[in-house]
């Protein structure tokens, strides 16, 4: 499989990062997140929005509407998380349990797709949009749907991946490695070939990176290299760049 696009802007955020020189700052080192660094502030919510979302679905929320407002002809918008509102849901497992009421907000916004549904609010832009979750490989898979909308006439797809804080009632469930952060990657891709994507099938057991792939991608990225590669859980997923951003 080969998946080829034109990156046309990009915007992120982590704890410790969220201008733009920062992230580039951090591609020259080597590709760690502090997680106990302060996040940025989201200054493109409206604030009874941002009270809504949990930690990851605000960052990706105003890191979709950043790109909104800066690019004209957004044709649809694809989410990837691999965990979703997964904040929210535990509340509400824990209410059932407790045989308490439920929040009417926290049942709302208990969906995959409330984060790409309150950017189209947010933005009042009825576009096509989507919402993916595909385990550690959903970034990924989110490019294969980016690039099935440019297939179908949707030139110039917004994908934002994210996930929220994973709450410590999963701790022992999870990979000691699996990011527990918050963070947010948008970018706006077009058709074209500065930069392509080719699956190469792994011949080892996928262990949990420390990045998740939407990470992987921009540090691989800002890095000026001409090759790099993000880890998938049967694949690796090998990046030519031909024009740096």
């Amino acid at each position: 499989m080969r998946l080829a696009f034109t990156l046309l802007d990009w915007q992120a955020s982590a704890p410790g990062f969220g201008e733009l020189s920062a992230w580039r700052q951090w591609a020259t080192r080597p590709a760690l997140i502090d997680a106990t660094q302060p996040l940025a502030k989201c200054d493109q919510l409206p604030m009874m929005t941002a009270r809504r979302l949990n930690s990851g679905s605000r960052m990706a929320v105003n890191n979709g509407l950043a790109l909104l407002r800066r690019q004209s002809d957004i044709e649809a918008i694809v989410f990837t998380s691999r965990h979703g509102e997964l904040e929210r849901n535990l509340r509400i497992l824990l209410a059932l349990s407790r045989q308490e009421s439920l929040s009417p907000t926290d049942f709302a916004m208990s969906v995959h797709n409330a984060a790409v549904g309150s950017l189209t609010i947010a933005a009042q832009m009825p576009l096509v949009s989507t919402s993916v979750s595909a385990g550690m490989d959903s970034f990924q898979q989110g490019l294969v749907e980016v690039a099935a909308l440019q297939s179908a006439g949707y030139s110039r797809v917004l994908l934002v991946d994210f996930d929220g804080v994973i709450p410590e009632f999963y701790h022992a469930q999870v990979s000691s490695r699996m990011p527990r952060y918050p963070y947010a990657v948008a970018v706006l891709l077009a058709p074209g070939a500065d930069l392509t994507c080719d699956a190469q099938p792994r011949s080892d057991v996928a262990s949990e990176s420390e990045l998740p792939q939407s990470l992987q991608f921009l540090h691989g990225l800002l890095s000026d290299m001409p090759e790099f590669s993000v880890d998938g859980e049967r694949h690796h997923w090998q990046w030519t760049v031909a024009h740096h951003v």
